[in-house]
Protein backbone atom coordinates (compact mmCIF):
# COMPACT_ATOMS: atom_id res chain seq x y z
CA UNK A 1 0.00 0.00 0.00
CA UNK A 2 1.57 3.45 -1.07
CA UNK A 3 1.43 5.98 1.87
CA UNK A 4 2.50 9.07 0.11
CA UNK A 5 -0.84 9.79 -1.39
CA UNK A 6 -2.38 9.55 2.10
CA UNK A 7 0.13 11.69 3.40
CA UNK A 8 -0.70 14.23 0.50
CA UNK A 9 -4.47 13.90 1.18
CA UNK A 10 -3.91 14.60 4.95
CA UNK A 11 -1.43 17.58 4.13
CA UNK A 12 -3.68 19.26 1.54
CA UNK A 13 -6.82 19.35 3.00
CA UNK A 14 -6.14 21.52 5.45
CA UNK A 15 -4.85 23.92 3.77
CA UNK A 16 -7.28 23.59 0.88
CA UNK A 17 -10.09 24.62 4.18
CA UNK A 18 -7.65 27.27 5.30
CA UNK A 19 -7.84 28.78 1.46
CA UNK A 20 -11.17 29.24 1.64
CA UNK A 21 -11.97 31.47 4.56
CA UNK A 22 -13.41 34.57 4.08
CA UNK A 23 -10.06 36.55 4.34
CA UNK A 24 -10.79 38.58 7.28
CA UNK A 25 -9.35 36.29 10.17
CA UNK A 26 -5.49 36.24 11.36
CA UNK A 27 -4.29 33.97 13.88
CA UNK A 28 -4.35 36.56 16.68
CA UNK A 29 -8.22 36.73 16.82
CA UNK A 30 -8.83 39.55 14.51
CA UNK A 31 -11.54 40.36 12.49
CA UNK A 32 -10.34 42.92 10.07
CA UNK A 33 -11.97 43.59 6.57
CA UNK A 34 -10.35 43.29 3.17
CA UNK A 35 -11.11 46.99 2.60
CA UNK A 36 -9.43 48.37 5.76
CA UNK A 37 -5.87 49.49 4.86
CA UNK A 38 -5.12 52.21 6.99
CA UNK A 39 -5.61 53.44 10.51
CA UNK A 40 -4.40 56.54 12.62
CA UNK A 41 -3.69 57.28 16.21
CA UNK A 42 -4.09 60.56 17.18
CA UNK A 43 -2.21 62.01 20.40
CA UNK A 44 -4.06 61.19 23.45
CA UNK A 45 -4.20 63.90 25.79
CA UNK A 46 -3.89 63.58 29.78
CA UNK A 47 -6.80 65.01 31.08
CA UNK A 48 -6.33 63.26 34.65
CA UNK A 49 -6.14 65.18 37.89
CA UNK A 50 -2.93 63.75 38.81
CA UNK A 51 -0.26 63.82 35.70
CA UNK A 52 2.51 61.86 35.13
CA UNK A 53 4.74 63.30 32.40
CA UNK A 54 5.14 61.27 29.54
CA UNK A 55 1.67 59.44 30.12
CA UNK A 56 0.32 60.18 26.64
CA UNK A 57 3.26 59.61 24.64
CA UNK A 58 3.56 55.90 26.04
CA UNK A 59 0.12 55.09 25.70
CA UNK A 60 0.01 56.44 22.12
CA UNK A 61 3.18 54.67 21.27
CA UNK A 62 2.00 51.20 22.85
CA UNK A 63 -1.19 51.72 21.17
CA UNK A 64 0.38 52.69 17.23
CA UNK A 65 2.76 49.21 18.65
CA UNK A 66 -0.31 46.96 19.31
CA UNK A 67 -1.80 47.55 15.80
CA UNK A 68 1.97 47.22 13.68
CA UNK A 69 1.88 43.89 15.72
CA UNK A 70 -0.99 42.55 15.46
CA UNK A 71 -2.17 44.00 11.78
CA UNK A 72 -1.35 44.45 8.84
CA UNK A 73 -2.64 47.74 8.48
CA UNK A 74 -0.55 50.82 7.86
CA UNK A 75 -0.33 54.06 10.30
CA UNK A 76 -1.16 57.19 8.86
CA UNK A 77 -1.95 60.40 9.91
CA UNK A 78 -4.77 61.29 8.31
CA UNK A 79 -7.41 60.13 5.66
CA UNK A 80 -7.25 56.41 7.31
CA UNK A 81 -9.90 53.56 7.23
CA UNK A 82 -10.04 53.68 10.56
CA UNK A 83 -9.46 56.28 13.40
CA UNK A 84 -8.16 56.48 17.24
CA UNK A 85 -8.56 59.05 19.07
CA UNK A 86 -9.30 60.41 23.23
CA UNK A 87 -7.82 61.27 26.05
CA UNK A 88 -6.46 59.98 29.06
CA UNK A 89 -9.08 60.51 31.99
CA UNK A 90 -7.84 59.12 34.76
CA UNK A 91 -4.37 58.50 36.76
CA UNK A 92 -4.76 57.35 40.13
CA UNK A 93 -2.21 55.91 43.12
CA UNK A 94 -4.18 54.31 45.55
CA UNK A 95 -3.38 52.43 49.05
CA UNK A 96 -5.50 48.67 48.93
CA UNK A 97 -3.81 46.99 51.85
CA UNK A 98 -2.75 48.88 55.20
CA UNK A 99 -0.34 47.38 58.29
CA UNK A 100 -1.19 48.34 61.61
CA UNK A 101 1.51 51.48 61.66
CA UNK A 102 -0.50 52.96 58.63
CA UNK A 103 2.03 51.82 55.32
CA UNK A 104 0.85 50.94 52.48
CA UNK A 105 1.81 46.95 52.21
CA UNK A 106 -0.12 47.42 48.70
CA UNK A 107 -1.22 49.83 45.93
CA UNK A 108 -3.12 49.90 42.70
CA UNK A 109 -2.40 51.97 39.79
CA UNK A 110 -4.85 52.58 38.08
CA UNK A 111 -5.31 54.32 33.97
CA UNK A 112 -8.81 55.08 32.53
CA UNK A 113 -8.81 55.96 28.79
CA UNK A 114 -11.90 57.69 26.85
CA UNK A 115 -11.66 56.44 22.90
CA UNK A 116 -13.68 57.17 20.04
CA UNK A 117 -12.79 54.34 17.14
CA UNK A 118 -14.40 55.78 13.77
CA UNK A 119 -14.23 52.83 11.58
CA UNK A 120 -14.69 54.17 7.85
CA UNK A 121 -15.49 51.06 6.26
CA UNK A 122 -18.32 49.80 8.08
CA UNK A 123 -19.61 52.01 10.73
CA UNK A 124 -21.26 49.37 12.73
CA UNK A 125 -18.05 48.73 14.52
CA UNK A 126 -17.63 52.54 15.33
CA UNK A 127 -17.38 53.43 19.50
CA UNK A 128 -17.12 55.69 22.22
CA UNK A 129 -16.19 53.73 25.44
CA UNK A 130 -13.74 54.34 28.53
CA UNK A 131 -11.23 51.43 29.40
CA UNK A 132 -9.69 51.31 32.69
CA UNK A 133 -7.20 49.00 33.81
CA UNK A 134 -4.66 48.78 36.98
CA UNK A 135 -1.90 46.84 38.59
CA UNK A 136 -1.49 46.65 42.03
CA UNK A 137 2.34 46.94 43.53
CA UNK A 138 3.39 44.88 46.74
CA UNK A 139 5.64 46.98 49.24
CA UNK A 140 5.81 50.83 49.96
CA UNK A 141 8.10 52.12 47.40
CA UNK A 142 5.91 52.64 44.58
CA UNK A 143 8.13 54.95 42.97
CA UNK A 144 10.41 52.24 41.73
CA UNK A 145 7.59 50.06 40.31
CA UNK A 146 5.34 53.00 38.97
CA UNK A 147 7.42 52.70 35.22
CA UNK A 148 6.62 49.46 35.04
CA UNK A 149 3.13 49.21 35.95
CA UNK A 150 2.35 51.70 33.56
CA UNK A 151 4.04 49.50 30.75
CA UNK A 152 1.96 46.54 31.86
CA UNK A 153 -0.92 48.50 32.30
CA UNK A 154 -0.45 50.39 28.68
CA UNK A 155 -0.29 46.83 27.58
CA UNK A 156 -3.66 45.36 29.23
CA UNK A 157 -5.25 48.68 27.43
CA UNK A 158 -4.45 48.69 24.26
CA UNK A 159 -5.08 44.66 24.36
CA UNK A 160 -8.39 46.00 25.04
CA UNK A 161 -8.99 48.67 22.75
CA UNK A 162 -7.21 46.30 19.71
CA UNK A 163 -10.25 43.77 20.67
CA UNK A 164 -13.13 45.93 20.88
CA UNK A 165 -11.86 47.69 17.33
CA UNK A 166 -11.11 44.40 15.43
CA UNK A 167 -12.56 41.53 17.30
CA UNK A 168 -15.63 42.22 18.30
CA UNK A 169 -14.92 41.01 21.72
Amino acid sequence: MNVLPKRIFFFFIPLLFLSQSCGIYSFTGASIPDAMKTVSVQFFENSAPLVVPGLSQQFTEALKERIRNQSNLSITRDNADGNFEGRITDYSIRPVAVTGNEIAEATRISITVQVKFVNAVDNEYSFEQSFTRFKELQGSNVQSQEQSAIQEINKLLTEDIFNKAFANW
